[in-house]
């Protein structure tokens, strides 16, 4: 059993809370053998599971208001979700423009270690918020995590492919020296697609991702270029800045639009797992800007 687990202290600071949350995680989805002390680790899951239902729905109740309103029909609500990718929390926010210009090779490196660390893992995601999902919204989703799965061959995985640049830039990704905004990311998207009470805020959170994405990852890419990194180091970036553009579209057109057609109600779980995401990625933004003396102009 996890250290981090091993006794749970009520949290009193957010970054208490995540750092716990992010011990959780590391727990329940670590693959393990049967052991004795099963019952104890089922108790243990049981209160972080608790402590992540109310940060979830304290994260939800946050947003609320702006899901809301979204409208219902499945074209509209599409359109409204797109337009997130201009309007919604985080957008064009100064950092990735100064990583791509200005960033010494030491301030991405930094960067790149937050991001690292607080991955959750694009194909778990996949294969977590899959489950029992309608037809179109399924077949979707398994056709993204092939991608994520470099269709079957090891070198195109997507997962690995950041490891290699961690490994080539030297970064030390842990828990312990990673802000805490940015382990709440990863324990927000872990929690969506790991509950199925949120398995549709996970489709709403993990489609805002391929839609805004993109933008950012060219930024991010252009920036390792300008540091010296080689191309063959930075392909996670150079891929993702043109692939989840792909991806994004297909992800509105046959995994949203249809659930949406078929079950109006769902607009508001999807629109909430995407402003929950969003905000998020907002609040990391942020902190990094603070860490890293990026003026928010």
């Amino acid at each position: 059993m996890p250290d981090g687990m091993s006794s749970i202290t009520p949290p009193t600071t957010p970054d208490q809370l995540h750092r716990t949350l992010a011990a959780l995680n590391e727990q329940r989805f670590t693959p393990g053998v049967p052991h004795s002390g099963w019952e104890a680790e089922i108790s243990e899951l049981a209160e972080g599971l608790r402590l992540e239902g109310h940060f979830l729905e304290q994260a939800r109740a946050e947003i609320a208001g702006r899901a809301a309103e979204a409208p219902t029909d499945a074209d509209s609500f599409v359109a409204w979700f797109e337009e997130l990718d201009r309007s919604g929390p985080g957008q064009s926010d100064p950092l990735f423009t100064w990583l791509a210009e200005q960033a010494s090779m030491a301030e991405m490196r930094w960067f790149l270690t937050q991001e690292v660390a607080g991955e959750a893992g694009f194909d778990d995601l996949c294969a977590l918020t899959q489950v029992r999902l309608p037809e179109a919204a399924k077949l979707e989703i398994a056709r993204n995590y092939w991608d994520e799965m470099g269709r079957g061959n090891p070198k195109g995985m997507h997962g690995p492919m950041l490891h290699k640049l961690s490994v080539q830039l030297g970064l030390e990704p842990t828990v312990a020296n990673t802000v805490w905004e940015s382990l709440a990311l990863a324990n927000t998207m872990a929690g969506l697609a790991a509950n199925r009470r949120y398995a549709y805020h996970s489709v709403g959170a993990m489609g805002v991702i391929e839609q805004t994405a993109p933008g950012r990852a060219k930024l991010v890419a252009n920036g390792l270029k300008r540091l010296g990194v080689p191309a063959e180091d930075r392909h996670y970036f150079d891929l993702h800045a043109v692939l989840d553009i792909k991806h994004s579209a297909s992800w509105n057109a046959e995994a949203i639009h249809p659930l949406v057609a078929a079950n109006p109600e769902l607009a508001r779980a999807i629109a909430e797992g995407a402003l929950m995401r969003l905000e998020c990625g907002a609040a990391c933004f942020r902190r990094y800007r603070q860490e890293l003396g990026v003026s928010d102009a």
